[in-house]
């Protein structure tokens, strides 16, 4: 049988004291350790730690802090958007959609766009390995038929790949051997 909870002084959580500026700098510090992030998110995450707990002092800058961490080298939004681009291309995913998750992640327009050639240079080898990883066209069992082709495609679409490539690979039949190069 459970006890009812306790109620009093033990089962009240006082609220966190309101932050300052070196409490924010271990926070921003802390955080920069524990996860790849960008300039972005980073001052987003210090703002609502500043909502939450509020301000003691002079007015906080956030925007400032983050960039003072890309500055010693603690954040690079470049780094990340290549790294988060490569681990996306890995899984099968196409450039509309890591684009999509590059501007999610704040990284500025400046980084994102250096890493989209790559991403074009890629795309076959993307759109078979997402093939590969759902059984699509020349990984499939059996050939699909008209409602299966059509939730293929979509499926391609949802993954950020081109109608004309995502076409070609759903339409391939199953147990051909497809050469990226082919599909460039």
């Amino acid at each position: 049988m459970r006890s009812a909870p306790r109620s009093g002084p033990r089962s009240e959580r006082r609220p966190a004291p309101p932050l300052d500026e070196p409490k924010l700098d271990r926070l921003a510090l802390r955080y920069v350790e524990r996860f790849a992030t960008t300039r972005g998110r980073l001052a987003d995450y210090l703002r609502r730690k500043i909502r939450e707990r509020g301000w003691e002092g002079e007015p906080a800058d956030p925007d400032a802090l983050a960039q003072r961490m890309a500055e010693l080298g603690y954040v690079d939004d470049r780094a990340f958007a290549e790294a988060r681009a490569r681990s996306m291309t890995r899984r099968g995913l196409g450039a509309r959609r890591v684009a999509d998750a590059l501007r999610h992640a704040r990284v500025g327009v400046d980084d994102a766009e250096a890493v989209t050639p790559d991403l074009a240079e890629h795309a076959p080898e993307a759109a078979l390995a997402f093939a590969r990883r759902k059984r699509i066209g020349p990984f499939a069992a059996a050939a699909a038929d008209r409602e299966l082709r059509a939730r293929q495609l979509a499926a391609m679409a949802r993954a950020g790949h081109g109608y004309e490539l995502a076409r070609r690979i759903v339409d391939a039949p199953p147990g051909r051997e497809i050469d990226p190069d082919e599909l460039r």
